[in-house]
Formats: structure tokens, C-alpha cells, sequence
């Protein structure tokens, strides 16, 4: 029949440079002859013609007639079976785009569904990546709207970039780099995001060999002499595997497979291997008709060739993102040689090159609906709710970018269930996994059976048990180190209703504190009093009220005269009556200054912080005795009972000796205290100051600490601040 199209062609078009198109054109006709219907055939051919008349005259940079690069894309696109209305979208993807052709003129004739794809596909081609970067996020945001309209737009552009690079020789040195950044970059992430692993692989050797040609042709040239002294262990080996598949009557085809380039590059690049170290250049793959054989395949490898430790790898019971299965392992071959082997069905392998392409075969008025175009349109969902949410295009592509690149790891919980987790995660990641309240509540962990704290990170195949107490909260400090975003949610919503629950129970302790002064006694405040104030702010609730008070957005002075008809033009906080009783236990809403640094038994005083509530001072720090800042001042002091431990600052001049920074450390740590942060200040060649920041329980503890130190022959001289 292919024969026939090329007839055709030669009384269409006569010209010189017909003979190669007309061979083009009848080779694509001849591959959708194997799987399409003859009249499906018979309308591709006509979008060839249509194409043909609109890009008349138009040549690539190589001199070749325009129209060969539709039909080589669309051949593509037939070789991975893609359906008849993609074939012709593909054959008319720039028509829109370089010519005068409508997209109106393309739906009259072909129908709606592929003027789409073709509109689609052209937006992408004006992603101008010369330009400025808002420019090309901005556009790269259209490509990804044009993807979850109809996936098969991204597979045809795919298509379209990768005969590009094909072809890429013809461009100038410094266009051929750019654009294979832009490949490697965006099309091979996405096409092994979709599981195209055929086209994935093929994009980014194309873009290493236009990148960096050098060390494309050193590596290629290594892995051919490989190939060379190497081929009669690989004959070997070959025999026998089939040997021992038929002891075993297992039926399976036995290939060999070659480390693709890019991917030895990336190795030698990322461990600082050289060639000769990289021992997966050339490996098996074993193709099974059934699971059950995959497993019992891989019994018989481990039986003939002993297994290299740690490199066994099951993506049959737990497949990757994009759906790839397979089971892979490393073995001591022969002469020492190491043996990849990747063991899968028949039905996995086409998947594995096709990826959600083998899946998207279009019926008439029908799609399918199989796992992979389910993944495939979960994750084109996600992506259309993260530009939604994104502030800017270049956000939007920042984030997909990252998105792009899943890096996963599998682990268990102590009963065997699996939790997948971004590379990097820690054990409080993983607590947020299980149970919001689990995440909640640990306090610590035990990887694989040791002991281990919260910030360790997770790799793949460990078991975790995550240790829990009641009285264990979310810490602040958390928020550094955990990397989902379930977990970094959860944190930030505990902390804000915990600081809300301890503003409203430091709003009622001042607020209390406030109405005692008034009444010169202690005092309930009745709910008629409060119903009175919430009215004047417009406030819905007395916890509301509290809150604010306790956060230091309204002074408490000020509403205990509101809710008593005391007329007061004073803002101060009055100092008459009973101070504030600080305990130690307030949390978020009472904090220590970090300039005065002031410990139970010192002298202080409160400063009221619009926001934050209250922040203790050593009493005449200067940060609060300055002019316009004596209204925010609160009466406080320490509680007979305070808990916890607390930050000092201290001074240390010493000489300048051998050991004398151990000497003051061992010293400090011998008297109770840790060392939180130390900064060493060189001020003459025999005198140092060393600073100090260390945690005590009061200003006794403190005391014999600096005397401690005193005592030492190193020691000139010790101060506080």
C-alpha cells in the first residue's frame, strides 16, 4: 500500500527533491498500514498533502524541504504506535505556527479534535528560551495548561524535539549547547516523567554529544573497545544463562543491553569515577511471559552468578512514579566481570519504552483508561493546581522543575506497610506520613532498630518506629530540617494554635492582673463586662479578646478601664499592684531578649511586643529605657518556682594558648552547662576574648560558673553583659 502513496506523490510533486520525501512519505504509510484501519491511513496521507502545499518553499537549516521534519516526527510517533488523529497533528504541527493555514481551516477538514493538538503543539513551539526568563516561564506555564488539556500534545512536541536533536548538527556550535541545556533541562525530564524511556534516553545522549562532543566521543569510543575484548565473556555468559533457563524450562529471551551514555556520564561525573571503574557499562535484560517467572528468573540468576550486596532492586512489587517495572541485580560474572540484570514481563518492557504512550492508543470517541494515563493525569492535575496557587511563572517553573526530578525512597513501618517518601526525608517526615497525630507527639526513633533523633534522614528500605509521648509538641526547630509539605503544614498549624492557646492564657493572667489594680482586691470579671468591652472592639469572643491581649496587640490596662467606665487618657501599663509572676512555662508568647539575655534572679522587665506578647529584659537594658518606649513597659518578675533552663551571656579574656578553648569548654560542661554558640575574637597576639553564649537555671548557677573559670591561670578576666 506504501507503494501506492509513493505513486501518488510523483504526479503531486515532480521536483528534484521530491525523490526523498516520496520515500519518506511512503516508509510512514507503510508503518501505519501494520496497526491503523486503511481509511485512517488514507486521511494521514492527506494531512501529508495539506502539509506539503502549506509549507511549499520552506526549507530547514539543512536545505532539506520543511515538510520532512512533520513526516520524520510523525514516524516517531507511528513507531510507538501513537493513534491516527496524533500521526496527523503531528504531520500539521507548524502549519499554524510558519504558515498562513488557520487553525479554523484545519478543524473543517480534520475535525476539531486534531485542530487542537495542532494549536496546542504550536503554542509550545513559541517558547522563545532566548528571551528574557519571566518570558520563558511564562510560556513554559501555557505548555503545561496545553498538557492537561490532552496529553498527547506533550507527546507529539516530544516527538518534534527529539528529531530536532537529530538533526542538531546543522545548528550553529553555541544554538546546538543551548538547546540541548533546554532538553536536558525540561523535554527528558518530562518524557521520563511520562515513562518514554526510549525517547528519555535518546534525548540526553543527543544533548550530551551537542553539549560536550569531547567526552561524548571519549566514552563512546571506550564502550566499543569494551565491546571488543569483552565479547567472548559476553558469549559466554549468554550461553550460559540459556542453558539454565531451559534446565529450569522457563521460556524467556535473553538480550543484551548497553549502559547509555548519558547515564555513564552522569556516574563518572557524580562519584568521580573513571571509565574503567564503572562496572554496569553492558548488562542482561531477561524478558519473562508472566510475574510468577520474573521471581523465579531471578532465583536462578542468583544461583548461577553470585549477587553483588545492596544491589538488588524490586520495581515489580513497588513500581516507580511513571510506572516502570522491572527487577534489577548486580553479579560477579566470570573472570570478575559484574553483570547487570533487569528481569521483566514482555508487556513491562514495551512499557518501559513507550511509558504512557503504549497505553494511549485512541479509539473512536473513546479513550482507554488504564493505571498509567490515571498516574499520567494525576500528576497533570497536580501541576495545574500548583500554577493556580504559584505567585509568578517563574515560581510555577521552579517548582515543576523540582517535581520533575522524583527522587524517591521506600521505607517500612515496624508492621511491614510501605511509606514513599522524597529523597532527603527525615524521621518527622515519616511521623506525618503514618498520622498527623503521630507527627505530633514523637520525640524520637528507632532506624532499623537503633536509637536515633528526629532530624536523621531516611534511606531506602529501612524500618522505623517512631517513638511517641503525650506530652511531646511540634518544635519550631522542626521546620529546618523536614522536607514534605505535609509535614512542614501540619507544624506551622500546631504552632500557630498553640501560640494562640498561650495567648489567651497569658491575655487572662495580665487582664486579670489589670482589673485586680482597679479593684484593689482579686477579683472574677463578670460576663456582662466582657459581653460590654467585645461590643466597643467588634470583637466575636472572649477568647478573641484574650488573645489579643496576650500577643500585645491591645493593653490590658486599657481594657480593664473599658470594662469599668474609668476615663484615662494614659496608654502605660501601670506599674501599681502586684508584677507579673514569670514561670518559665509560658511558651511562644513570653520570650527572653537575646541583647540582655536575662536568667532567674536578675532584675527585669517586660516589654510588650505588638504580635510576639511579652519579652523580658534585664532591667535597664537600653533597648527599652529609650525615649518613647516607656508605654510598652510591663511590672514583671520571677516566679518562686521557675523551670527550665536559660541562655547567658558571658565574656572570657584568656591568653593566648595551646588548648585554651578545650580547657574553658571541659570547664564549662564539668559545672552543668551546655555551650550553645562561641565566637572567637583575637585581640592582640598573647590576649584572646572568647564569648560565650551557655545555658543555666538561674543567676547562681551562672555565678558559680563564671567563678569557675575565674580560677583558671588562663583566665585575665570574665564579664557579663
Amino acid at each position: 500500500m506504501g507503494a501506492n502513496y509513493a505513486n501518488l506523490f510523483e504526479v503531486i510533486a515532480g521536483d528534484v527533491s521530491a525523490s526523498d520525501d516520496k520515500t519518506r512519505i511512503s516508509e510512514l504509510c507503510s508503518e501505519l498500514e501494520v496497526y491503523l484501519e486503511p481509511a485512517q491511513v488514507q486521511e494521514i496521507y492527506q494531512a501529508y498533502l495539506v502539509g506539503a502545499e502549506a509549507h511549499e518553499g520552506q526549507s530547514r537549516v539543512s536545505g532539506e524541504p520543511y515538510i520532512s521534519h512533520p513526516v520524520a516526527v510523525a514516524r516517531i510517533l507511528a513507531e510507538m504506535r501513537m493513534d491516527s488523529k496524533s500521526i496527523i497533528a503531528a504531520i500539521l504541527h507548524d502549519v499554524i505556527e510558519d504558515t498562513p493555514t488557520a487553525k479554523e481551516q484545519i478543524a473543517e477538514q480534520f475535525g476539531e479534535e486534531v485542530a487542537e493538538l495542532v494549536d496546542g503543539v504550536s503554542k509550545l513551539t513559541q517558547i522563545d528560551f532566548r528571551s528574557k526568563a519571566e518570558a520563558q516561564a511564562e510560556n513554559f506555564r501555557k505548555m503545561m495548561l496545553a498538557m492537561v488539556k490532552d496529553i498527547r500534545v506533550i507527546i507529539i512536541k516530544l516527538a518534534d524535539r527529539l528529531h530536532n536533536m537529530r538533526t542538531l548538527d546543522a545548528m550553529r556550535p553555541d544554538k546546538r549547547r543551548r538547546i540541548a541545556h533546554e532538553t536536558m533541562d525540561i523535554y527528558a525530564p518530562i518524557a521520563n516523567r511520562l515513562g518514554i524511556f526510549k525517547m528519555r534516553h535518546e534525548l540526553l545522549d543527543l544533548s550530551i554529544k551537542a553539549a560536550y562532543p569531547m567526552r561524548y566521543r571519549a566514552i563512546d569510543s571506550a564502550c566499543k573497545e569494551v565491546v571488543g575484548y569483552r565479547k567472548e565473556i559476553f558469549n559466554t555468559i549468554e550461553a550460559a544463562i540459556k542453558q539454565r533457563l531451559k534446565e529450569t524450562n522457563i521460556e524467556a529471551a535473553v538480550k543484551y543491553r548497553q549502559k547509555n551514555i548519558h547515564s555513564i556520564y552522569r556516574k563518572m561525573k557524580e562519584k568521580k569515577l573513571s571509565f574503567k571503574e564503572i562496572t554496569d557499562v553492558f548488562g542482561v535484560r531477561i524478558l519473562t511471559q508472566s510475574v510468577d517467572d520474573c521471581y523465579r528468573v531471578l532465583g536462578v540468576m542468583h544461583n548461577l552468578y553470585k549477587p553483588l550486596p545492596g544491589r538488588f532492586k524490586d520495581y515489580l512489587a513497588i513500581p516507580k512514579t511513571n510506572g516502570y517495572q522491572s527487577l534489577h541485580s548486580s553479579l560477579f560474572g566470570p573472570h570478575g566481570v559484574a553483570i547487570e540484570v533487569q528481569i521483566r514481563t514482555e508487556e513491562m518492557d514495551y512499557f518501559a519504552e513507550s511509558g504512557i504512550a503504549a497505553h494511549w492508543i485512541y479509539k473512536e470517541g473513546e479513550a482507554g483508561t488504564t493505571s498509567a494515563q490515571t498516574r499520567a493525569l494525576e500528576w497533570l492535575k497536580n501541576l495545574l493546581e500548583m500554577q493556580q496557587k504559584s505567585g509568578s511563572s517563574q515560581e510555577f517553573l521552579e517548582s515543576v522543575k523540582v517535581d520533575l526530578f522524583p527522587d524517591e525512597i521506600y521505607v517500612f513501618t515496624p508492621k511491614g506497610d510501605i511509606k514513599k517518601l522524597p529523597r532527603g526525608a527525615t524521621v518527622v517526615d515519616f511521623a506525618y506520613a503514618v498520622h498527623t497525630d503521630v507527627g505530633n507527639t514523637c520525640v524520637a526513633a528507632r532506624i532499623d532498630y537503633q536509637m536515633s533523633p528526629l532530624s536523621s534522614r531516611l534511606y531506602n528500605g529501612q524500618t522505623i518506629e517512631i517513638i511517641c509521648s503525650e506530652a511531646s509538641r511540634p518544635h519550631p526547630s522542626w521546620l529546618d530540617f523536614v522536607n514534605t509539605a505535609k509535614a512542614r503544614t501540619n507544624i506551622r498549624h500546631f504552632l500557630k494554635s498553640l501560640q494562640k492557646a498561650e495567648a489567651i492564657a497569658l491575655g487572662q493572667r495580665l487582664l486579670q492582673q489589670s482589673v485586680s489594680q482597679i479593684k484593689g482586691s482579686e477579683v472574677a470579671i463578670p460576663k456582662a463586662k466582657f459581653k460590654k468591652v467585645l461590643d466597643q472592639y467588634h470583637m466575636k469572643n472572649q477568647k478573641e479578646l484574650l488573645a489579643e491581649i496576650g500577643l500585645g496587640n491591645r493593653n490590658s490596662s486599657l481594657v480593664a478601664k473599658a470594662m469599668y467606665d474609668i476615663e484615662d487618657d494614659t496608654t502605660a501599663f501601670d506599674d501599681a499592684g502586684k508584677p507579673l509572676a514569670i514561670k518559665g512555662t509560658e511558651g511562644m508568647v513570653v520570650s527572653f531578649a537575646k541583647c540582655c539575655r536575662p536568667v532567674p534572679g536578675d532584675a527585669i522587665t517586660g516589654f510588650v511586643s505588638s504580635g510576639k506578647g511579652i519579652v523580658i529584659h534585664q532591667r535597664g537594658c537600653p533597648n527599652i529605657t529609650e525615649r518613647g518606649k516607656e508605654d510598652r513597659q510591663l511590672s514583671v518578675q520571677w516566679s518562686e518556682h521557675v523551670e527550665g533552663e536559660y541562655l547567658a551571656y558571658m565574656r572570657v579574656q584568656v591568653a593566648n594558648q595551646r588548648g585554651v578553648l578545650a580547657t574553658l569548654a571541659a570547664t564549662i560542661s564539668n559545672m552543668a552547662s551546655n555551650i550553645e554558640h562561641v565566637n572567637l575574637t583575637e585581640k592582640d597576639g598573647r590576649i584572646s576574648t572568647i564569648e560565650f553564649v551557655v545555658t543555666v537555671t538561674d543567676r547562681i548557677h551562672l555565678a558559680r560558673i563564671m567563678k569557675k573559670l575565674r580560677s583558671l591561670p588562663v583566665v585575665n578576666r570574665i564579664w557579663r553583659r
